[in-house]
């Protein structure tokens, strides 16, 4: 059945059906314009003993129908569309993260070139990558068949050459694969599937070679010249063969995609997707993180070389439960204690993540639980940035003039896209982002972790709704921006940062803030921060003098006037400088974090402990 045109749109159900919890929510066009009404959610059942997915979708489905007075479920269990005397919807959509995602191995001929470009593909196509085989990883032929013997993932992209280029080397990866056989995770009935999106030269001899083996796509080359990525039909792919093959042999998605008026989409895939629509629609570059129990997920779409460039990452081992132990081994206690205002020794920091380790469901009880654990997501966050930014870099192997300055400044590679300068807004999602008791620790954590610089908006996802209305964005982009922008995002603040150093004490910037009939204006010394209060209706007239070789957005040591926008928390001025520096003495760290944190008002009982 054909897909009403958008403007015929008016109610809309969108499902996103995770590892547990499937969410539903309701958007309907209100007034004209598009608005989240009602969500719900219900146990994901696509594992035993019920093994079919969309019994938990019509669980969820019933109970936002309930909510909105709005029956979405027959009593056959089906969705009733179209929409029509108050019942039903006009299309469903959904997005897919239950058993664990999409799961891929990608394989290239130099890990720091087309693997890294490979990797790049399936990440932004939604992918968790489990392993990079590369004729330069340093594992010998015998342990890499073993390794792609075990894996098991859901499939296998394949990259290596550029057009015209090595074939030997190519095919030598096929014959890797091949007297491995590797298997699919889902279900013994089918063969893995393979796209190879490489040296087109070299196609022919490794369908031969993996002829009757795997189930071989070809696609264009991703990396065709060393100068230039082709991301797009390697990306197309794998959402082709996600839904062909690994969607339809999982419990009940079957069904799942005949009901979907649209491609169903892997969870970070649909993030991606509404960042980058954001970004297309407003023009700014945006950097997007979800923070998870398990791991932390980094999304970048920034302008690079005329065009716009999307990222993506997934740290594996950096989260708030199941991975706290190895947040903790990472970044080192220290760095951890460095953001506690309150009396911690390593000792009693140590126990806190035994504890979290032995019950990693729990949530904070306590305010001193509640800064050990905002206290270890910064170094979470941070962490994960640092990983975001070293894999989003320009293109390796790559010739490019430099000048003699650039020798000994630059290190070799690829430089990163993300510019923290450059960045116009940052969102954040997951549970120790969002469900933080005040907007202001949220705030806190993303300046301390991401160190934005210049002027860049604060905001977070306030249901984690950005997987819903990145798969709307495929059918109708205006109604998932509207929504996105009016109910999704809760606007911080905004966040005036400056670059650079000086002396402790001494002037970093001087400030005038103009918004209605009042003024706010003086000086800001160096290690300082300062919270004006700008509603989220309010916009200020801002005026930044920064002292010399100081940069606030303009460049070394020139002002900057700009209107920012507030928010819940409001406008935040940082003279910290950049890159944030503690002292290493635990007591007077432990004194600037505490000035901080009443600076931002992020825990107003801390006179209490």
């Amino acid at each position: 059945m054909p897909l009403p045109a958008p403007e015929n749109l008016n109610v809309i159900l969108a499902t996103d059906c995770g590892s547990t919890t499937t969410k539903a929510i309701l958007i309907e066009k209100v007034n004209g314009h598009y608005r989240q009404t009602f969500r719900g959610e219900a146990p994901t059942t696509v594992e035993e003993p019920v093994a079919d997915v969309t019994v938990g979708v019509v669980n969820a489905a019933t109970e936002v129908g309930e909510l909105a007075g709005r029956p979405l479920v027959d009593e056959q269990g089906q969705l009733i569309r179209p929409a029509r005397d108050g019942r039903g919807c006009d299309i469903y959509i959904s997005t897919s993260s239950a058993g664990g995602g999409l799961q891929m191995l990608v394989t290239g001929v130099v890990r720091e070139m087309t693997a890294a470009s490979a990797k790049r593909a399936a990440l932004g196509a939604g992918a968790i990558v489990m392993d990079t085989i590369a004729s330069n990883d340093k594992r010998r032929p015998h342990e890499q068949i073993q390794r792609i013997r075990e894996l098991r993932p859901d499939m296998i992209l394949m990259a290596g050459g550029t057009d015209g280029g090595t074939v030997t080397h190519v095919v030598q990866t096929a014959e890797l694969i091949a007297p491995a056989r590797p298997q699919p995770r889902f279900g013994g009935q089918y063969r893995m599937p393979v796209i190879f999106a490489g040296n087109r030269d070299a196609a022919p001899h490794v369908a031969e070679v993996l002829k009757d083996i795997v189930d071989l796509s070809i696609v264009e080359n991703l990396r065709p010249v060393l100068e230039q990525e082709n991301l797009g039909p390697a990306r197309d792919a794998i959402h082709d063969l996600f839904l062909e093959h690994v969607m339809a042999h999982a419990p009940g998605y079957d069904k799942l995609i005949a009901w979907a008026d649209a491609p169903i989409m892997p969870t970070p895939g649909a993030v991606g997707d509404i960042l980058q629509e954001i970004a297309r629609q407003r023009g700014i570059n945006v950097v997007g993180v979800d923070i998870g129990g398990a791991t932390t997920d980094v999304f970048s779409v920034f302008e690079s070389g005329g065009q716009s460039v999307f990222n993506r990452t997934v740290s594996a081992n950096l989260g708030m439960s199941y991975s706290i132990s190895n947040v903790c081994s990472e970044a080192g206690f220290p760095m951890i204690l460095r953001w506690v205002p309150i009396e911690m020794n390593e000792r009693e920091l140590r126990n806190r993540v035994k504890n979290k380790m032995i019950r990693p469901t729990t949530i904070p009880q306590t305010l001193e639980s509640l800064i050990f654990e905002q206290a270890v997501s910064r170094e979470a966050l941070r962490l994960a940035y640092l990983q975001h930014r070293e894999f989003a870099t320009t293109l390796k192997g790559v010739q490019q003039q430099r000048s003699v300055g650039d020798t000994f400044s630059q290190q070799s590679g690829g430089a990163s896209v993300v510019d923290n300068m450059k960045l116009d807004l940052l969102v954040a999602s997951g549970g120790v982002l969002s469900h933080a008791p005040r907007m202001e620790q949220t705030a806190a954590m993303l300046i301390d972790a991401f160190e934005p610089e210049g002027v860049t908006e604060l905001a977070k996802d306030s249901i984690f709704m950005m997987p819903h209305l990145g798969v709307l964005a495929q059918v109708h982009p205006q109604a998932a921006v509207e929504v996105f922008e009016r109910d999704c995002l809760i606007t911080l603040g905004t966040c005036i940062a400056a670059a650079g150093a000086t002396r402790p004490g001494r002037e970093c910037f001087r400030y005038v803030v103009e918004f209605g009939d009042q003024r706010a204006e003086g000086e800001m010394p160096f290690g300082d921060l300062r919270l004006i209060r700008l509603g989220p209706e309010q916009t200020a007239r801002v005026e930044i003098t920064p002292a010399r070789g100081v940069d606030v957005g303009a460049g070394p040591g020139k002002p900057l006037v700009r209107e920012v926008r507030g928010g819940t928390v409001g406008l935040i001025l940082d003279a910290r400088g950049r890159p944030l520096q503690l002292p290493e003495n635990r007591e007077e760290c432990r004194i600037v974090a505490d000035r901080w944190a009443r600076a931002l008002e992020m825990y107003p009982d801390l006179n209490s402990l």
